[in-house]
């Protein structure tokens, strides 16, 4: 009786974790920060090229989830891309 027990609880642990699994939702990687990742690369505010990866085709900033930087780095950016934007550099908005 004790070993049907046992048996039983085996395959429920089984059971669930075949039941936890969901191919729809595959746990993705996390988005390591591009500014930590390559030390070589500095933000400048002056170089609008390297700061139209961080903002979208309406000429918003992108956020954090989007660009994968971390927050000290996202303040970098953001901080760019309005000192770029206040010399004209880059535009406010796109038409």
């Amino acid at each position: 009786m004790v070993d049907k027990k046992q048996n039983n609880r085996r395959n429920n642990n089984r059971n669930n974790s075949d039941e936890d699994y969901n191919p729809k939702f595959r746990k993705q990687r996390r988005k390591v920060c591009p500014l930590c990742a390559d030390k070589n690369l500095v933000l400048d505010y002056k170089n609008p090229d390297q700061l139209k990866k961080f903002i979208n085709e309406k000429g918003k900033i992108l956020p954090r989830r989007a660009t994968g930087a971390c927050a000290k780095h996202q303040r970098d950016i953001t901080l760019a891309v309005k000192r770029c934007r206040h010399i004209a550099m880059l535009p406010y908005t796109q038409n």
